[in-house]
């Protein structure tokens, strides 16, 4: 229930008795009030009732003079704002719109009686003030306690750093002292054992020589056949079979190697142990290189102090580490270098006072592996172009298959779309019939026989469609046997090619029966 009319407007409005409660209506006039408190809508003079006035829109800030009943609404539903919210009147820090409030010192040439009454809620006690002020002395105490506090701890802490750096430096360069002398000690031993080295590989390279040779020989078949083994590696799907020509070409290879060891066991002795022997002085003269360098870098290192020129920050250095290995695996590595070397000086006097015969030759059980396998590529390529006709000739068939399934579709589809003329017809039949009225809407056999027509039509469209989809997979069937005759064929011509052209060709061009001869 309202006062001053107030209710009426509240329940034309249709909100529900449980979510409503009393509010303030307003009777404070705004006229001539400041810019901040002029209405943002409405007449500048509010609407004079009986003693007082009444604004048209209501504020939640003003005094009360009636109740009315309005609907209730949570805060985080209602914001705390309104249409006269300015910017002026924003605390700071607050994260909501500020309201606008009354001036109460022009407001009280208005209504006196609604001025003091707002005032009142301005003031503060005396315990509020005098604690305020105590907080405000503790706060200072505490707050100069603790930097204090701060500054010995920092003073302190300057202290403790100053004195880790400089031992810290100090340690370092200790370090690099003891590193400098190691490099120097393993790069001394590094110079001499190569230098050893390099004198045994001297009398070893007229002896590989004269073995390469004969070895030499045996390389160009091998090659040959290793290079046909890599063509045929070229076949594609099922064309790429285990066939009587690989089998031919693998026991070829295999003769050809066991030729080259008959050649004799020293010889591939002393030209393992020659890649060996150089691999070892790679590795000796890498390690010097690297030692050399570390060395000028760590030397350059050990001179550094706070007074150098050219030092500057790098940020982050400290995060990256290149390293890869350890104190004992960099010494481990270097000792197995020497190691290595001087184990392989042993075998190269070994091999030197072996080697004392030539090899004899092999060539007639090279040049029967060479005609074996030559005869059974001819055979290889007869079976492959008779498979390859045959597949031309399915092929053909399918694609006349093709041709009759794709004029079977196309009389299908016509078939279909003859059907759309009855269709229509018989349905436009029924639209029209059903617009008879009274008792000439009737169920007669002229109605029975169209809607029986209609239903044909359409159970022979759907057998059409059923045969149209059956029709549309075999030809998709066809369409796959196509392509896969096709990918067969293309893949037998490729290794017909293959076979025919690379292999062969590569084949006769080299004269094997002339060339290994010892």
């Amino acid at each position: 229930m309202s006062h001053n009319g107030a209710g009426g407007g509240a329940g034309g409005s249709g909100i529900p008795q449980t979510t409503v409660m009393y509010s303030q209506l307003q009777p404070w006039s705004q006229a001539g009030a400041p810019p901040c408190m002029e209405p943002v809508m409405g007449p500048s003079i509010p609407p004079r009732v009986g003693a007082a006035y009444e604004t048209p829109t209501k504020h939640p800030w003003r005094p009360a003079m009636a109740y009315e009943l309005i609907q209730v609404k949570h805060l985080p539903e209602q914001p705390v704002t309104n249409q006269l919210t300015k910017q002026c009147f924003l605390p700071k820090g607050m994260k909501t719109d500020g309201m606008i409030f009354p001036n109460l010192v022009t407001g009280f040439d208005r209504n006196p009686q609604h001025a003091a009454r707002a005032a009142l809620y301005t003031r503060y006690t005396s315990n509020e003030w005098y604690n305020n002020n105590m907080t405000k002395y503790s706060e200072s105490n505490m707050n100069r306690n603790l930097s204090e506090r701060m500054r010995s701890d920092a003073v302190r802490l300057m202290r403790e750093t100053d004195e880790k750096a400089t031992s810290g430096q100090r340690d370092a360069g200790r370090r690099l002292g003891e590193r400098i002398t190691d490099l120097t000690f393993w790069r001394n031993e590094l110079n001499a054992e190569l230098e050893k080295l390099i004198a045994e590989m001297s009398d070893i390279n007229e002896l590989q020589r004269q073995c390469g040779k004969a070895l030499l020989d045996l390389e160009i078949p091998l090659h040959i056949a290793q290079e046909c083994l890599f063509h045929r590696e070229s076949r594609q799907g099922t064309e790429k079979v285990h066939d009587i020509v690989e089998k031919a070409l693998l026991v070829e290879i295999n003769n050809l190697r066991n030729s080259r060891d008959r050649l004799g066991g020293l010889h591939e002795k002393i030209s393992k142990q020659a890649l060996d022997c150089r691999g070892a002085q790679h590795l000796l003269e890498d390690d010097v290189s690297h030692k050399e360098s570390s060395l000028g870098i760590d030397s350059m290192c050990h001179q550094l102090n706070n007074h150098s020129r050219g030092i500057t920050y790098y940020g982050g250095i400290e995060k990256f580490d290149p390293s890869v290995s350890t104190q004992e695996s960099w010494a481990q590595a270097s000792s197995e270098h020497v190691r290595r070397s001087q184990a392989e000086r042993a075998k190269l006097s070994q091999l030197r006072s072996d080697a004392q015969s030539v090899v004899n030759a092999v060539a007639t059980t090279v040049w029967d592996f060479w005609s074996n396998t030559n005869n059974a590529f001819d055979r290889r390529s007869q079976e492959m172009a008779e498979a390859k006709n045959r597949v031309q000739l399915h092929l053909q068939k399918v694609q006349q298959e093709l041709f009759d399934m794709e004029k079977h579709l196309f009389l299908l589809q016509k078939a279909i779309q003859d059907k759309s003329g009855p269709l229509k017809v018989a349905q436009t039949r029924l639209e029209a019939r059903s617009h008879r009225e009274g008792v000439e809407l009737c169920k007669d056999y002229a109605q029975d026989r169209l809607v029986q027509e209609v239903q044909d039509i359409q159970g022979a469209v759907e057998t059409l469609h059923h045969k149209l989809m059956e029709a549309e997979a075999t030809h998709q069937g066809l369409l796959k046997t196509r392509c896969t005759l096709e990918v067969d064929l293309r893949n037998k011509v490729n290794a017909l090619f293959i076979d025919r052209e690379k292999c062969m060709s590569l084949r006769r061009s080299f004269p094997v029966s002339n060339l290994i001869k010892y």
